[in-house]
């Protein structure tokens, strides 16, 4: 199928529980979400993904207990989870109570979580990320401004602060900021990281050329821009190996004002690039999901960066099962990571065998506080 076809059907109304029927046969079709599919060394049952969710419980960034029962509720046997992300050092918070690993006490707490999710049987990958400008003292030690690869401040009058950018002699310690969080990662357990790379923060200030006007090695060009993003991936993957390894890039979208002039350009030499470093997966946003949570049609899509990646393709953004039925069936995506109906239906794979309906989620309780509500108390199939 032709990819201005497959993206066209993928406009699909959110929510939309369609009954995948052989009319001929009158039985069930198969789904080609659940399916198997070897991801390097990890042997997934199903292709349906997690996608990495904050959800605001994690006191103090130190995540909590009660993520236990959330991501175990979650974990299914051969499939895999992305955990929320997950902050690289003191300066890389952005959000009240998101979790992160750079401290001993980080690792020990994420560690029974992990553990409930392989009792499970499921793979689990922390996303790493540091927010850059997407902050404001309020959230950086010692008050200071937050950093970024400009001075230019977000809209948002949140986030209003101007930051600071990183001088060229800086970037190295940034980068060695992510290689740690990466070994921290491996020691609570996880099964590998996926590097952050999208939604308007750090290393998508960099990738952009409407938020990154440096005049350094770091800015101007593509390949410059590229730079820093791609030294993290390399430093990740001497750290860990490039078989525990996956990145999220958002080429297409603008979120906190993170546009670029080229993004097709900017996707495709990008997921070219990865090549040299071999890791394990590329995990791109639709070119559709301009603003975070609102669907639109494009013209644009991600099969030219499907076709130039060389390992694992996840794609997101809006889905719902037929689409992402339709994607993997027409080899437009090896995986189909999912969000919001995955925050509220904790089952949603076991629904997706059976066609059956979906719970709605409630975005009133996504990033509420409470340990319980919006969080563990969506209900399961009877």
């Amino acid at each position: 199928m032709k990819a201005e076809n497959l993206e066209a059907k993928m406009e699909v109304k959110e929510g939309k529980a369609e009954e995948n029927v052989d009319q001929k046969a009158g039985e069930v079709t198969p789904s080609p979400l659940i399916t198997p599919y070897k991801m390097g060394k990890f042997q997934l049952f199903h292709r349906v993904v997690l996608a990495p969710l904050t959800r605001s419980r994690s006191f103090n960034s130190i995540p909590q207990p009660h993520a236990i029962l959330y991501y175990s509720q979650r974990a299914t046997n051969g499939g895999l989870l992305i955990s929320e992300a997950t902050g690289v050092s003191d300066t890389a918070q952005g959000y009240p109570h998101t979790p992160g690993i750079w401290t001993k006490e980080q690792v020990e707490a994420w560690k029974p979580i992990v553990e409930a999710v392989h009792a499970k049987g499921g793979i689990f990958f922390c996303q790493i990320w540091h927010v850059g400008r997407v902050s404001n003292p309020g959230f950086q030690p010692n008050g200071q401004a937050p950093i970024s690869s400009t001075n230019k401040p977000l809209k948002d009058e949140q986030y209003s602060t101007p930051p600071r950018p990183l001088r060229t002699d800086e970037i190295p310690q940034l980068v060695n900021d992510f290689r740690v969080a990466a070994r921290n990662a491996i020691e609570a357990g996880f099964d590998g990281v996926e590097i952050h790379g999208a939604h308007g923060y750090l290393l998508d200030q960099f990738l952009k050329d409407e938020v990154n006007d440096r005049t350094d090695k770091y800015g101007g060009t593509l390949e410059n821009r590229c730079r820093f993003p791609l030294e993290v991936v390399e430093a990740v993957v001497d750290e860990i190996g490039a078989d525990k390894v996956g990145i999220r890039l958002s080429p297409f979208a603008n979120y906190s004002d993170a546009g670029d002039s080229n993004p097709e350009a900017l996707g495709l030499y990008i997921a070219q690039s990865l090549n040299k470093y071999g890791i394990l997966y590329c995990h791109m946003v639709e070119p559709r999901m301009k603003v975070l949570g609102e669907k639109g049609e494009t013209p644009h899509s991600l099969l030219p960066m499907r076709k130039a990646f060389n390992g694992t393709f996840i794609t997101v953004g809006g889905y719902v099962k037929e689409d992402g039925d339709e994607a993997i069936a027409n080899n437009y995506a090896d995986l189909v990571a999912y969000g919001r109906i995955f925050l509220a239906n904790p089952d949603l794979p076991r629904r997706f065998e059976l066609n059956a309906p979906l719970n709605k989620y409630n975005r009133d309780t996504f990033y509420i506080p409470d340990p319980i509500v919006g969080y563990t108390d969506y209900p399961f199939l009877a």
